[in-house]
């Protein structure tokens, strides 16, 4: 029997043998710290200081916005010294709140503490996660609490850890898993807990042996849980395409993988869950790769979120070349910078730094119709079809092309001999159905 995988996808230069072999390092902050309070999908969070105050490590300073939303935690002691409009990496402005770090690291009471998951309640793990602020922390930002309490717990029956990686050139849940194993085992246990009829299921592409072998050793008499080997191929780990292969279940745009009986949720993510319920230890830290042709040393941090992307050049040893792009992220979904003078956020996942911009390079030209992105498109539809609509602005057309099932994976740009910005023009028209609609509701 083949790897576990699904139809379509791509195989674009990996580029993680830059950092894949570098241990995570902690990575202390310097300057001041910046926390937005739009970390997350859904409102804002409500900023809970004002300047002056002194605030410690843990302490909650943004509380969430609605239902939909999430807390902001404080990583550092120190004084508040502005709440503020700052720029965040997507280019917008949001509502922050700048602490100067005094470097005490003095931390709320029980910061850090043992406790016992098995004597919560479900109610009470929930709320523990809440409170803690965890999000998706493989870049979509949704609020784990609100995944965690899907409509009917008893139909979900399988948990999925997104452990593929697929994104290239990113190699921080590949350390997580080999450096922290048993805290990702302890995590899926915590979310298990919520779920009587589930089983976990960790799905690992198999450009990560060592990852699979560790996981693999220190599950061997877990009933719940077992090992899955993925075919290593991109976006192998988009949700979709992950609840496909190992369950063989589709799930469309108009459904939640609950619906599917699924929840899927990233490497550090479970993690995060380990250290708030079962450590007493919010959210304040994120695993960063800093890596690309640029980079003079490539690694993966451990840093305070709140940290400047500057902090994190600097202790890769800054530029050895100055990049012609710079990406928070991995090539294929990350966004492009204009300033290193932004915060690392609950999404942030890397800073990958080129000395040429390929895409810029490269100007588009007529479509040939030749397929390639039909051949490769994960969510099987029609690429050529659906950018004539997006040209028009013909929106109408556009859904009845199923472009809003598009997973803005970026594979059909990038097979595209016509270099022609597919994705970018989906992404605009997927936005403005998503607006249209909002508007007729």
């Amino acid at each position: 029997m083949g790897l576990a995988t699904f139809k379509g996808g791509i195989h674009p230069y990996e580029g993680k043998e830059l950092s894949e072999n570098k241990p995570i390092q902690v990575l202390l902050p310097k300057g001041d710290l910046v926390f937005p309070m739009a970390q997350h999908i859904g409102a804002p969070a409500k900023p809970l200081v004002k300047k002056g105050d002194r605030v410690l490590m843990g302490q909650k300073i943004g509380e969430a916005g609605g239902f939909i939303s999430a807390n902001v935690i404080c990583s550092v002691s120190g004084t508040v010294k502005a709440v503020e409009p700052r720029l965040m990496v997507n280019g917008s402005t949001v509502m922050s709140v700048v602490v100067e770090n005094d470097g005490l690291d003095e931390k709320i009471e029980h910061f850090g503490e043992d406790r016992d998951y098995t004597k919560l309640s479900k109610d009470e793990i929930r709320e523990i996660i809440k409170e803690a602020g965890i999000v998706g922390l493989g870049g979509a930002g949704f609020p784990t609490n609100v995944k965690l309490t899907p409509k009917d717990d008893s139909k979900i029956d399988h948990i999925l850890v997104n452990g593929a990686e697929c994104e290239p050139y990113l190699t921080s849940d590949y350390r997580l898993m080999l450096e922290e194993p048993e805290k990702l085992v302890g995590g899926l246990k915590v979310i298990l807990r919520l779920f009587d009829n589930a089983k976990g299921v960790i799905a690992i592409e198999d450009n990560k042996p060592e990852a699979i072998k560790k996981l693999q050793e220190l599950v061997k008499g877990e009933s719940k849980i077992e090992v899955c080997p993925l075919k290593t191929k991109y976006p192998q780990g988009g949700e979709r395409s992950i609840i496909y292969a190992v369950t063989g279940r589709k799930v469309n745009s108009s459904m939640l993988p609950a619906d599917a009986g699924c929840i899927v949720d990233n490497v550090d993510t479970v993690i995060s869950i380990y250290n708030a319920v079962c450590k007493q230890t919010p959210l304040v830290r994120k695993i960063i790769t800093v890596t690309g042709d640029a980079v003079a040393e490539p690694k993966n941090f451990k840093v305070r979120l709140g940290t400047n992307y500057q902090e994190l050049v600097d202790a890769a040893g800054g530029f050895k070349t100055e990049p012609e792009k710079i990406i928070s992220g991995g090539p294929m979904m990350g966004q492009a910078l204009f300033s290193l003078d932004v915060p690392v956020s609950k999404t942030s996942s890397a800073l990958t730094c080129f000395t040429k911009d390929m895409v810029a390079a490269q100007e588009p030209t007529p479509c040939i119709r030749c397929g390639r992105c039909v051949s490769v498109c994960p969510s099987r539809i029609v690429p050529p079809l659906m950018m004539q609509a997006a040209l028009r602005g013909d929106c109408e057309r556009f859904e009845k092309l199923n472009g809003m099932e598009c997973m803005e994976c970026g594979s059909c740009t990038y097979v595209c001999p016509a270099k022609r910005p597919l994705t970018q023009a989906f992404k605009e028209m997927r936005k403005t159905v998503a607006a249209n609609r909002r508007k007729k509701a």
